[in-house]
Order: C-alpha cells, then structure tokens, then sequence
C-alpha cells in the first residue's frame, strides 16, 4: 500500500480516520493525503455563494491547521487538500485521480438506526470508491 487518502472534517470521527491513516502511513512507509471539502450552499446568489465557498474554505484551513503541527517532519511525502464540492464526490474524485490504494473515512452513527445504516458520505464513498475503503468509528 503506497497511497492513503484520510477524508477530515474536523469531527470526532474523522480525527479517528485521521489517526488511523498516520498509523498506516508508518506501517506501510506510504504517502498519505488528507482531504477536507469546503461545500458550496445548495442556493444563493453568485455572491452570496462565493463568500460562502471563501468562508467554508478559511474553515476547511483552520480544521486542517492543528493536523499540520501533530504531524510535524516526515520521511513519506504528506499532503493537505482542500476541495469544493459534495464530500463523498470529491473523495472519491481524488481518490481516483491520485490513484489512491485505500480511502479512511470517520462513520457519525451513533444511533442504533445509525448503526443499521452507513452515513451518507461514508456510503457513497464505499459505494463508489475505485479502491478499498476503510470506515473508522
């Protein structure tokens, strides 16, 4: 395994994901990317929607930030993305065009409802992902 891609948004289950890939990175000396998506409002104005997309991309930096400094020097090479877009589509999106080997994505179920039924974004991941997908709880 040579390409990871962790998906974080800041949530408690994507910092799992996000611990999980940095103990693959280790285990497997590979690459790992962490993608967060800054999504767009669904309505709005031209103007509206920019600023919306230039806040959500400045949140997207600040959830990111604290990721950078637990990492600190690397012998691998690690990137920090951001990307527009629906979540699950652009994970599955950079999945493919990075040619990644295994997706880690956080699951937020806590219900036992939720537990019957995969997340929205961790669903269409698994459902569409052109490699191996690894879903931390």
């Amino acid at each position: 395994m040579k390409r990871i891609l962790v998906a974080y948004d800041g949530s408690p289950s994507s910092a799992k994901a996000f611990s999980l890939g940095m103990e693959l990175r280790e285990k497997y000396d590979a690459e790992l990317m962490v993608l967060t998506v800054a999504r767009p409002p669904e309505f709005g104005t031209e103007v509206e929607t920019g600023a919306v997309i230039k806040n959500s991309r400045k949140h997207c930096h600040d959830i990111q930030r604290p990721l950078h400094a637990a990492v600190g020097s690397t012998r691998t090479p690690l990137r920090f993305v951001i990307a527009t877009g629906h979540p699950g589509d652009q994970i599955v999106r950079h999945a493919e065009d990075w040619k990644a080997e295994l997706i880690v994505v956080g699951h937020r179920g806590r219900s036992f409802l939720d537990r019957l039924l995969i997340g929205s974004v961790a669903g269409h991941v698994i459902n569409h992902a052109p490699c191996a997908v690894l879903v931390a709880r």
